[in-house]
């Protein structure tokens, strides 16, 4: 098993064959490309994966750390300095159209502090990791304001309570995953119930087995299997479900 360079490798930097701490990536399908959140440049990329050598900046001047896409191939952007999520659908030019957010930094239901990652459900229904508000909303499609699916009560380390939410992800039966980065756990939350489980971490930072240091991203794989980017470890954790276990 060995890992293929198929963006950047090219050093840190601002042309078009570099990237700058990039954050996220999805892949879009139709077009064989991958899109990329290249944060430190402040661009969104478009990586065709059969000519690696250079990309195309598809969004200019954007503070973007999440990605991603419905199965219409519309694409949406978390802008965490504009507290806002847009959508722009497939051959769009432009900003696209806000879906989350949009009416500055704040706590309402209609507003955003710092929006992380994002997951969009089969029924175009938005998850927003809310990073600095210490909660995970729900948009549903064309709604005016979210509600709240996880956190919301302060910043803290109870069941209730989330402290810097970064990844999100949905799985078949609506369950919502949850990385709390700052209280070193992921957490599954059900909508409409006003505690989370933990279910891998709560231990405390550190690198055992059962610990983590500072979750961000997470994914599922085709047998549901759960993935998490265990940042400050620099490692990949696979978790199973069925098993409840850490591999």
């Amino acid at each position: 098993m060995y890992a293929r360079i198929v963006a950047g490798g090219k050093g840190h930097g601002n042309e078009t064959n570099q990237l700058n701490h990039p954050t996220d990536v999805i892949i879009d399908r139709e077009t064989n490309s991958l899109i990329i959140a290249d944060w430190g440049n402040r661009r969104v990329m478009r990586w065709f994966r059969q000519i690696n050598a250079h990309g195309e900046i598809i969004i200019p001047n954007i503070d973007c750390c999440g990605l991603t896409m419905d199965r219409d191939g519309s694409l949406y952007v978390s802008d965490y300095k504009r507290n806002e999520v847009r959508r722009l659908k497939r051959e769009e030019k432009g900003k696209g159209t806000v879906v989350a957010g949009g009416n500055g930094n704040g706590n309402r239901l209609n507003q955003l502090n710092s929006p992380a990652f994002i997951f969009i459900d089969k029924n175009y229904s938005l998850y927003v990791a809310d990073q600095n508000n210490h909660r995970v909303m729900k948009w549903m499609k064309d709604a005016k304001e979210g509600i709240i699916v996880a956190g919301g009560n302060d910043e803290g380390n109870s069941l209730k309570q989330l402290s810097s939410p970064q990844g999100v992800i949905v799985d078949q039966s609506g369950q919502i995953y949850v990385t709390d980065n700052d209280n070193h756990r992921v957490m599954r939350w059900c909508e409409g119930v006003s505690e989370g489980m933990i279910i891998i971490g709560g231990n405390g930072r550190g690198q055992q087995s059962n610990q983590l240091n500072r979750p961000s991203g997470l994914s599922f794989d085709r047998l549901g299997n759960l993935y998490i980017a265990d940042c400050n470890n620099n490692r990949i954790q696979k978790f199973d479900i069925e098993q409840n276990e850490v591999n």
